[in-house]
């Protein structure tokens, strides 16, 4: 259900993981992102997204070779 965001953040395969992280914190709203009772969902959002792009880039990486 989350990984269904990953392409509204605009990074590419080739981005790090830091990039992945503020990409996904710039797509949250201001006010989320400032509440401290959404912690575990923001970290439940960023590992999403970083689990999301780790499987792109594995296939990237295998259509590359």
């Amino acid at each position: 259900m989350l990984q269904s965001h990953y392409p509204d953040l605009g990074v590419s395969p080739l981005d790090t993981e830091r990039a992945v992280v503020r990409a996904a914190a710039k797509y949250l709203p201001p006010e989320v992102r400032a509440d401290p009772c959404r912690r575990l969902l923001r970290r439940m959002f960023y590992c999403a997204m970083l689990r999301r792009h780790a499987e792109i880039q594995r296939a990237f990486m295998r259509a590359r070779h």
